[in-house]
């Protein structure tokens, strides 16, 4: 039996759009944990089911064998090869909001892989044979 080569893309270059407004406020965040060692943005997805998946960041002091980069004009960003399988297309934005209070947003997270994020089925009839439910 020979050993297959696994191949993945470790740079991200165009899978992932940082808003301008996204990456300052990334680089001022990143700066301001630089001092406890933080040394890029991990951009994660998790959960899935009925409320679709969950989309967030956290900062890191090391990189996975498996993640793919975006270095570039002062912000380093890790996503893991699962998560940018969900994150291929979209947009992260930082958006100030009128009455007071920011929060950065993901935008055509299911770009790639369509889909809305969620089931139909949900808050319907429990399983059975009505279908109802999320699979």
């Amino acid at each position: 039996m020979s050993a297959v080569a696994v191949s993945f893309n470790d740079t991200i270059t165009d899978q992932i759009n940082v808003t301008d407004t996204a990456r300052e406020k990334l680089v001022e965040l990143l700066g301001d944990a630089s001092d406890d060692g933080m040394q890029a943005v991990r951009v994660f997805v998790s959960g899935g089911g009925c409320g679709g998946m969950t989309y967030g960041m956290t900062f890191t002091d090391q990189q996975a064998a498996h993640d793919s980069v975006l270095d570039a004009d002062g912000l380093k960003m890790y996503v893991d090869a699962v998560a940018l399988n969900y994150l291929t297309g979209a947009e992260i934005d930082f958006v100030e909001r009128p009455m007071g209070g920011a929060s950065f947003v993901f935008r055509d997270v299911f770009a790639a892989v369509g889909g809305s994020g969620a089931c139909g089925g949900c808050g319907g009839a429990s399983g059975g044979a009505s279908g109802g439910g999320c699979a």
